[in-house]
């Protein structure tokens, strides 16, 4: 249905595609995949008009086909749900479903806001939601709602613009188990109306389910392009990294210390309650649960955004932190659930971003910049977390998700951190960088440093955690060792069921 052949783009002279091949046929899901910065979002990008490519050649039902801007990939009936939930907090519901259609009138005049709920609702039920209202602001909703959302904007039915191409670039990043099989049944359904599917991830079971097709990049090139049941899971991995990556998660090489670093002690914020546990030198908690269960507020209590209105929370015996500022100072570090909202400045260089909370250390005398350090100490960090960059000095506005991901870790890093609060880190991340963000989490947990980890991702809390807490209504489990669990009892746990 859709042939792109010699995809070309570079920024600031850095190469993002070249020469990138990718075949769509109608009625199959094909998997789009490589590591971050292989090129996979610029692809997306040029498909939607957002980019212009510097060389292109695109053909829908054998016919050439110009995507000179957003407008161009909308009449061709390309529909995109894109990685950064990009809502109008301000706005209803309804309102953002309809973002970039024209809104319903009454004999063309006025908008018919009536009929604008009832669409938007056909869209959501479309989805199977039922629960999120219309009328709502946007801004109430939960990351994972805000999701539903987008896909159900993409779902609205106009006249005379039927939906050729869905493009789905990590969509289930934020939802939960339950709203994950609901959009897959979407996926089934688009799939029977004989629409193609482009579906980006990086969460191979995923892929391996549901789709049928699989093209993966590598340095803006396509270097794999094949039917899912002709490849496994090593043959993708490979084609992605260039490398076998031999065991998903590093085992732990040192004992934990006896020293406590934290506690909480009847702890309570204005949205958890009754937290009680103590994390050692170098140990890893996990902290999962359902959507919303008070994962990030636990973590942020130790950061110093949310205040403590019961009970006790320390940090290396004194009192937690009562900002931000005070918690970096302390050598208290923390990885933000939504990178671009919350853990960066878009506009600025990766180095900018790297060394923020660290610019007193790094300046001379009287608070002056000291460059020479600055980009000693971001050139080192880039190293580290393997950041894929023309250089450091790239604007951040211009890496990939996950290479933004990298910078939020790497200023993380940056100050030898005492506790790491990492909010689901790998969240959007390739299987090759996760192998290095966990390798990471090992070595400066084999040095001292005690994380608390939140993740959705139940191997990776089983496979990197020492002992896990399952949050429920914004109360807090006991912890668990997690080699006494699988990822059934953990889920089970999640629902107060039993496993079988």
């Amino acid at each position: 249905m859709l042939s792109i052949r010699n995809a070309s783009k570079s920024f600031s002279g850095a190469m993002a595609l070249s020469g990138a091949n990718l075949d769509l046929a109608a009625g199959r899901v094909h998997a789009l995949m490589g590591e971050n910065g292989a090129g996979k979002s610029t692809l997306i990008k040029l498909l939607a008009g957002v980019h212009r490519a510097d060389a292109m050649d695109v053909s829908l039902d054998g016919h050439a086909l110009a995507l000179s801007n957003t407008e161009d990939a909308r009449k061709a009936g390309f529909r995109f749900i894109h990685q950064e939930l990009n809502i109008v907090p301000h706005l209803s519901v309804a309102e953002n479903i309809f973002l970039g259609w024209a809104y319903p009138r009454h004999f063309g005049f006025t908008i018919d806001w009536k009929r604008l709920e009832q669409q938007a609702r056909a869209a959501l039920l479309r989805l199977g939601v039922d629960h999120i209202d219309v009328t709502l602001q946007a801004a109430r909703l939960s990351t994972g709602d805000r999701m539903l959302v987008k896909i159900a904007g993409s779902l609205v039915s106009v006249d005379g613009e039927d939906a050729r191409l869905y493009v789905l670039d990590e969509p289930t990043a934020a939802l939960s188990e339950d709203e994950a099989e609901k959009l897959f049944r979407v996926i089934e359904q688009l799939k029977a109306e004989g629409v193609a599917i482009l579906y980006v991830s990086h969460r191979m079971n995923e892929v391996m389910r549901i789709c049928d097709d699989v093209t993966v990049l590598r340095d803006g090139k396509t270097v794999l392009s094949s039917p899912i049941v002709d490849t496994d899971r090593q043959q993708i991995i490979f084609a992605m990294t260039g490398r076998d990556l031999e065991e998903a998660h590093p085992k732990r090489e040192t004992p934990i210390g006896e020293r406590i670093v934290c506690a909480a002690s009847g702890a309570a914020t204005e949205h958890i309650r009754d937290v009680d546990f103590e994390l050692h030198e170098g140990e890893i908690i996990g902290v999962c649960g359902l959507t919303n269960a008070g994962q990030s507020e636990l973590l942020q209590m130790f950061m110093g955004l949310s205040a403590v209105v019961r009970g006790s929370v320390t940090v290396a015996g004194q009192p937690a932190p009562s900002s931000p500022f005070e918690a970096w100072q302390r050598n208290i570090a923390y990885v933000p659930r939504e990178r671009r909202s919350e853990g960066l400045m878009l506009r600025r260089s990766a180095q900018d971003n790297m060394v923020l909370p660290h610019l007193s250390s790094l300046s001379r005398c009287c608070g002056i910049a000291h460059s020479k350090a600055e980009e000693t100490t971001a050139a080192r960090l880039s190293s580290s977390v393997r950041l894929k960059a023309a250089s450091p000095r790239q604007s951040v506005y211009e890496l990939s998700g996950g290479n933004q991901q990298k910078v939020v870790f790497a200023r993380a890093l940056a100050a030898a951190p005492k506790l790491l609060l990492l909010d689901e880190p790998t969240r959007g991340v390739d299987v090759g960088a996760k192998f290095d963000i966990y390798s990471l989490m090992r070595q400066v947990s084999s040095e001292g440093c005690s994380i608390l980890l939140t993740s959705s991702d139940l191997p990776e809390l089983l496979g990197m955690c020492d002992r896990i807490i399952i949050m429920r209504d914004g109360v807090q489990s006991a912890p668990v060792p997690a080699d006494t669990l699988t990822p059934a009892t953990l889920l089970a746990q999640f629902y107060h069921l039993e496993a079988a």
